[in-house]
């Protein structure tokens, strides 16, 4: 990964250009820096939790003009196919994406492509919403997206694995979608307390070297009234945490395989009999759609999801190294990029 100098790109029929005031990082452009992504168009500018200001529209766009704050979904599906009309956008096969197709918000302006604006995928930011949050809106999509597959609901317990900016965002939408309990469970207790400092889980539970497994699900029953919990929601590149998240479930409970594994490492074993005995039920997440993507906005927009505490560390677009690094080692909840900070 390298930063250049390149020509401002210009907004053609049927696009906008943004001048991109926030772009968040997250664990996948690190992915991307240390081992690339089988799925992106190089060479590509990254970046794809983005927020901007409208500073050109192009020909055939309605709705926009320039000044306009707004927020852009990342995964674009094609709205137009089988999977796409059936109301599953978020695995629409045809799907390309900002920062892996087209180029990211990991710049100081940014190309809203045709394919964006054709499936409504571009979001007016109120006015009391700052430039930070709205860039969290696409994170907080995909957390919708896998708590709605999970039914997470009203006097639930929900299980959270994971104490990252994901699994913080997790703690408080379970919350607001109504659940009863939520706990929150991270091997690396450092970053647990932090976490649980600003969430507030109704219990941390860290998983310290040599924990077994029978202990923590000691724990949980122990919380959870003896059953185990409803849902488990596994925010967390982790092979162990996903086989052992069906034993900490309570009969029809569901668990949500948030995280992807590495490629060659995503084989699992799991107790298919907990499973058929229990009536668990196991889910996949990729992504969100342009409508978890309103959504997401609305929930900030209306407090009901709070994530600007979330953000740690900010920096601006030429220490865009330094800024996946606070990611890498652990110092940063979420981070952000303000390639326009020293205008």
């Amino acid at each position: 990964m390298r930063l250049d100098d390149v020509t401002t790109p210009g907004a053609a029929r049927g696009e906008l250009l943004l001048r991109v005031d926030n772009c968040s990082a997250c664990g996948t452009d690190l992915k991307i820096l240390r081992s690339g992504h089988p799925n992106m168009t190089g060479p590509q500018v990254m970046g794809h939790e983005v927020a901007g200001t409208v500073v050109e529209v192009g020909e055939d766009v309605d709705g926009w003009v320039p000044g306009d704050r707004v927020q852009v979904i990342a995964a674009v599906p094609c709205g137009t196919c089988e999977v796409c009309l059936a109301g599953r956008p978020s695995v629409c096969p045809r799907q390309t994406s900002i920062g892996y197709q087209y180029p990211g918000g990991f710049a100081e302006y940014m190309v809203v492509p045709a394919a964006v604006l054709a499936v409504d995928g571009v979001n007016r930011v109120p006015d009391h919403v700052t430039s930070v949050e709205a860039s969290l809106v696409e994170p907080l999509a995909c957390v919708l997206n896998g708590q709605e597959l999970a039914r997470v609901g009203e006097g639930d317990s929900v299980l959270v694995i994971g104490s990252g900016p994901i699994g913080c965002m997790h703690v408080r939408l379970a919350r607001a979608r109504g659940a009863r309990q939520v706990f929150l469970l991270d091997a690396n207790a450092e970053r647990l307390e932090r976490a649980a400092a600003l969430v507030r889980p109704d219990l941390a539970i860290a998983v310290e070297a040599g924990t077994d497994r029978q202990g923590v699900l000691d724990q949980v029953r122990a919380a959870s009234g003896g059953l185990g919990v409803d849902v488990v929601v596994t925010a967390a590149a982790s092979r162990p945490a996903q086989e052992g998240a069906l034993a900490l479930l309570a009969p029809g409970g569901r668990l949500s395989l948030f995280g992807g594994l590495a490629r060659g490492d995503s084989m699992i074993s799991i107790d298919s009999n907990l499973v058929h005995y229990r009536e668990l039920t196991v889910v996949g997440v990729n992504g969100s759609s342009p409508a978890h993507n309103r959504e997401a906005l609305r929930l900030i927009a209306s407090g009901e999801v709070v994530v600007a505490d979330l953000v740690t560390h900010s920096f601006p677009l030429e220490r865009l190294h330094d800024a996946l690094e606070a990611i890498a080692s652990g110092e940063a909840i979420k981070v952000t990029v303000e390639p326009h900070a020293h205008d």
